[in-house]
This record gives C-alpha cells, sequence and structure tokens, in this order.
C-alpha cells in the first residue's frame, strides 16, 4: 500500500487508480471495517491526525478529483465530503524519496508521464500534507 505524499497529478494512470483503491482501502482500516494492514506504516499519520477519517475522506476527494480531470470514473459516493480539516506534516526528505521513487516505476512504465515531470524540481504534495523540514519519514519502509 502506498498513500502518496506528492500531489496525485504526477501519477500515470495506473498510479492514480492504484491509488484510489489503496486509499479506500486504508479508509476500510481506519473504520475497523477490515482485518487486515491495521499496522501499516502508510496510515501511522493518518492514525495520529486528531479525525483521521475526516483526513482520508479529504485525501479521496483530491484523488477524485484529480480522475475527474483525467475524465476517469472514480465513485464519489466513497467519501464524504470535507471542506475544513486539519493538514498532516510531512518531511521534505519524504517528498523528495517518493520523488525518486515515482519517477523509477514511470522510466519503466509510462516514459511519457515520466519525461512530463523529470524536470520538476519541487513535487506539491497531496494537499492534506503541510510540507516542514526534515528527512524520510520515519514510518517509510526504505
Amino acid at each position: 500500500m502506498r498513500i502518496w505524499s506528492i500531489n496525485p497529478e504526477y501519477l500515470d494512470g495506473k498510479g492514480l487508480v492504484a491509488l484510489w483503491r489503496e486509499t479506500l482501502l486504508a479508509k476500510k482500516v481506519l473504520q475497523n471495517k477490515t482485518k487486515g494492514y491495521k499496522n501499516h506504516p502508510q496510515l501511522i499519520r493518518f492514525k495520529a491526525s486528531k479525525k483521521p477519517i475526516n483526513a482520508i475522506n479529504y485525501y479521496l476527494k483530491l484523488v477524485w478529483l484529480e480522475a475527474e480531470k483525467r475524465n476517469y470514473s472514480f465513485d464519489k459516493r466513497k467519501f464524504k465530503e470535507i471542506i475544513n480539516v486539519e493538514q498532516i506534516n510531512v518531511t521534505i526528505g519524504q517528498i523528495n524519496y517518493e520523488k525518486k521513487h515515482l519517477l523509477n516505476k514511470l522510466k519503466l512504465r509510462d516514459e511519457k508521464k515520466y519525461n512530463e515531470i523529470i524536470k520538476i524540481i519541487n513535487f506539491k504534495t497531496h494537499p492534506l500534507f503541510n510540507l516542514i523540514e526534515g528527512d524520510i519519514e520515519p514510518w517509510e519502509k526504505v
């Protein structure tokens, strides 16, 4: 499971679909509606937020909006509309790690998307996240 901290606009089609599915699974975990993945490291930051379900719903909304831009048909009923949500901190080191990780994936599976984003110096975060100084997040499996 990878719930990207970077903005979903950088993902290729396969990555965006996978993100949607994996975030829906993460939401089920946070709602205690599944037995697996309960201690998955990607969920630590959501669990640490004051309102984890609001955070994951907001995250899903932004993934859905990106899918809409691409004329994908993601089901809007899968998340609750959240307007005001507390941002979750993410480190610059984490964003740089994810950028490199994504570029390695795209180099193999989507050369067009790779060439589109390879020159971007500073990736934007998903709007749920607030960028702070620091190394790769301790929950990341490197």
